[in-house]
């Protein structure tokens, strides 16, 4: 079972920002096998949602409201630690941050950077891709919008 949990930067203990830092670093990092600067002085602006199971972070995204990250509201670093993905917390984390930039700041319209193998992932969730796509830290992406 999946506790999430929606918390700004100032509200995070030390130990959760390390767990948090440790699995963006364990999948963005060491398994994608890139090497890019993940901490970007963007985290004390987002909120994060945070997927707890057992008392052990296993799910994580950050949501930003319209103009901290992009001009609309948008959702990032999406991340389940592997060894949890098979019982699709992905889509339970993904789903209750869509909701919480709803409910958290009253906006309807989210961006995101998807990576472009999760295309079909963003889409089940109401995301439909826009302009065409690029790379960001040598994997491809492409932009995606959701108007609820």
């Amino acid at each position: 079972m999946l506790t999430i949990l929606t918390k700004s930067f100032a509200e995070l203990s030390t130990k959760e920002l390390y767990d948090i830092l440790q699995l963006r670093a364990e999948v963005f990092v060491v398994e994608q096998i890139c090497v890019y600067q993940d901490i970007d002085g963007k985290d004390q602006k987002a909120l994060h949602v945070i997927g707890f199971k057992n008392d052990k972070i296993v799910a994580y995204c950050r949501i930003f409201k319209s103009g901290d990250y992009f001009d609309k509201a948008s959702i990032g670093r999406v991340v389940v630690a592997a060894n949890e993905r098979k019982f699709g917390y992905g889509h339970l984390i993904f789903k209750y941050s869509v909701e919480a930039v709803t409910a958290y700041f009253d906006e309807n319209s989210i961006k995101i950077s998807a990576q472009l193998y999760l295309k079909k992932f963003y889409e089940s969730h109401g995301f439909v891709q826009v302009g065409e796509g690029y790379l960001e830290d040598d994997i491809p992406h492409i932009a995606m919008i959701k108007n609820q």
